[in-house]
């Protein structure tokens, strides 16, 4: 994602590596990368020249090695970091927005959204997203209105996609859409539903009889929300576009589709700037969990090579189970890590979203490799092919197949692949357990995290009891055993400062964990 920006931004980084400071014309080097990466992302041309000049204006005549107090230490801040910087604050004032990116009306009024765009752009599937995110988010009771009776289907992919989301959906058969969004108000009134998406039929901006449609729909349901759905990879057209549909209808926000599948980013840069409409949310892949907040903050990051650690945390707090997750951590520290242990993590990952979305979320990660370098995603589906063929002895006890190497014929049949394959997957699993049992004693870089002095000292210990002759002393393991508890839990150990103690409703952190659970399985139907 974002690879033609990224280039550009990298180039100028490096460009700028060295130097001691920032100068017009060690600048004027600089963006020239960037604008030809802009240009080239299809970001228009106005809003090009205007970044590129506020840009220059800040950063010209300030010293780079500008001392900075943190924490009693001097910081030295080069031309590189300095240059990152003012881009980045630029970027993200051009694709920010305040306040909260749907309106919703006071109750007892339904909440209106109206969706609006092109022929092809996906609002019926955006629609469903954007129901499926507000029932789980923000505990909203959605009802979808299927208002799109120019397209043929339209009407029954809706009423599937309401049903895998377990959302209610309102169409009159034969119907107009003025009519069907009418009676799909007082319907969702009925049911007590308190937001209600209209999803009309895709459009040209120039055929004015079907405009001139939209604005009566939006008179007669007032909905407090118009998001025009824009497919990302149509560029500076997407910009035209939204232009046309905001001078007619006021838009609300924009919602970027197939963002996943764009290369270039331009429309994320240049639709603000051009019609005064932010972008709103962004769809990253087709299943119906794919469509996020957008966060300029997080997506300027990721345009200048530095990764989105807060989209990435975010990510694995959707799909991880705390409880579960500290008590793994707990057995893969103490040496038990399986290879079931290793399946579920890759199933993890994949119920994350796509592997190469993730990796572009990784700070600098594009830095270390290749030009043009993409994650093969069927190599996963290899390994859990592979995984899935041992038994389950062979799972629990990687090291039988070093007993018995006849073991590896097998699964390489049953799995479809070659035995050196089977070798290399047990290879890396060896020393991911490895790394896992051993962490702790690392504790020399990772002693300011909290429990990791904990956890080198119940690992030296736990070394203690085997090689000293103690191993069949209870009291012993059982102190070992509490201090490697306590590290992993981060709540200290004997002799560690007491910190406040987090108190854990478990009742509620259950019935969370079945909800995502059954949400999930919802969006997998």
């Amino acid at each position: 994602m974002f690879e033609t920006l990224t280039k550009g931004f990298r180039n100028a980084r490096n460009r700028l590596a060295g130097l001691t400071e920032l100068s017009e014309e060690n600048i004027d080097q600089a963006l020239r990368d960037v604008r030809l990466s802009l240009l080239e992302a299809d970001v228009e041309f106005g809003v090009t020249k205007a970044f590129l000049g506020r840009v220059k204006e800040k950063a010209i005549g300030q010293v780079v090695e500008t001392a900075a107090k943190s924490k009693g230490r001097k910081v030295k801040v080069g031309p590189a970091e300095q240059f990152v910087k003012i881009c980045q604050d630029e970027l993200e004032a051009m694709m920010s927005f305040e306040g909260e990116p749907i309106e919703f009306a006071k109750k007892p009024k339904p909440t209106g959204i109206m969706m609006v765009g092109l022929q092809g752009s996906g609002k019926t599937t955006t629609s469903a997203k954007l129901a499926r995110l507000l029932e789980e988010q923000n505990a909203r009771r959605p009802l979808l209105v299927a208002a799109d009776v120019a397209r043929p289907g339209a009407i029954e992919q809706l009423q599937v996609l309401g049903e895998q989301i377990d959302v209610p959906v309102f169409s009159i058969p034969g119907g107009i859409p003025l009519e069907i969004c009418k009676k799909g108000l007082a319907h969702g009134k009925k049911l007590k539903c308190d937001t209600i998406i209209y999803d009309t039929a895709g459009r040209l901006a120039i055929d004015e009889p079907l405009m001139k449609e939209l604005d009566e729909i939006r008179s007669a349901v007032d909905p407090q929300n118009v998001f025009l759905v824009v497919d990302a990879m149509i560029g500076q057209d997407s910009v035209k576009t939204a232009k046309s549909f905001h001078d007619l209808l006021g838009l609300s926000g924009v919602i970027l589709t197939k963002l996943d599948g764009d290369a270039r980013g331009g429309a994320a840069i240049s639709i603000k700037n051009v019609t005064g409409t932010a972008v709103k949310y962004v769809g990253t892949g087709e299943t119906l969990d794919r469509l996020e907040e957008f966060r300029a903050e997080g997506m300027a990051s990721r345009i200048l090579g530095m990764g989105d650690v807060v989209g990435l945390m975010k990510d694995f707090e959707d799909v991880v189970d705390e409880e579960k997750a500290e008590e793994d951590a707990k057995r893969m520290l103490r040496g038990q890590f399986t290879l079931d242990d290793f399946l579920e993590q890759l199933q993890t990952l994949q119920n994350m979203g796509p592997l190469q979305d993730l990796l572009d979320k990784v700070p600098f990660f594009a830095d270390s490799m290749p030009e043009g370098f993409q994650v093969d995603e069927r190599e996963i589906g290899q390994i859990k092919a592979i995984v899935s063929s041992m038994t389950r002895q062979e799972r629990a006890q990687a090291e039988l197949f070093q007993k018995q190497p006849s073991r590896l014929v097998r699964v390489a049949k049953g799995s479809g692949t070659a035995e050196k394959q089977v070798a290399e997957i047990l290879q890396r699993f060896a020393f991911m357990k490895q790394m896992m049992g051993s962490i702790g004693n690392q504790a020399g870089m990772l002693g300011k995290i909290p429990g990791m002095k904990q956890l080198a000292t119940a690992n030296r210990l736990r070394d203690a009891v085997k090689t000293g002759g103690f191993e069949g002393n209870p009291m012993m393991g059982k102190l070992a055993d509490q201090l490697l508890q306590a590290a992993v839990a981060e709540q200290g150990g004997p002799g560690a400062a007491p910190g406040p103690r987090r108190v854990i409703n478990k009742g509620k952190k259950k019935s969370k964990r079945k909800m995502q659970k059954k949400a999930r399985r919802k969006s997998r139907r």
